[in-house]
């Protein structure tokens, strides 16, 4: 059910700026959509919260020292960081379809799509 992508794409400067925040003209808005709302969207916004902070981090694993000290100095800032990601994915994704002036409640539409068929079961066997 993947919907053709032959959608405008934004420049690779566009798309850094959108990446961190910058919204997108609204010429881009069914990208901006597939983006933040189609296949694949959950693991795009992950990756886009987590490399600043690997980043940033990044110059912590040049100190030479042992690896238990550099797991010690990195993890505890990485752990929290990516579970917040996953955590707040939708909520993340939804603020953003908002700010380019989308339907926030499209981050469920594929969920609700794929769980279409059990609910309409669920409700003509037990009504609503």
């Amino acid at each position: 059910m993947s919907t053709p992508v032959s959608l405008r794409r934004p420049s690779p400067l566009q798309y850094l700026a959108y990446c961190y925040g910058r919204t997108l003209p609204p010429s881009m808005n069914d990208w901006v959509r597939n983006d933040l709302a189609g296949p694949g969207a959950g693991r795009r916004t992950v990756v886009r919260v987590t490399i600043p902070v690997i980043v940033l981090l990044a110059p912590l694993l040049l100190f030479p020292t042992t690896p238990l000290v550099l797991a010690s100095m990195t993890l505890p800032i990485v752990i929290p960081f990516v579970y917040f990601a996953i955590a707040l994915n939708k909520i993340y994704r939804a603020a953003r379809l908002k700010r380019h002036g989308l339907d926030p409640e499209a981050v469920d539409e594929l969920a609700r799509r794929r769980d279409e068929r059990m609910h309409r079961e669920y409700a003509a066997r037990f009504g609503r």
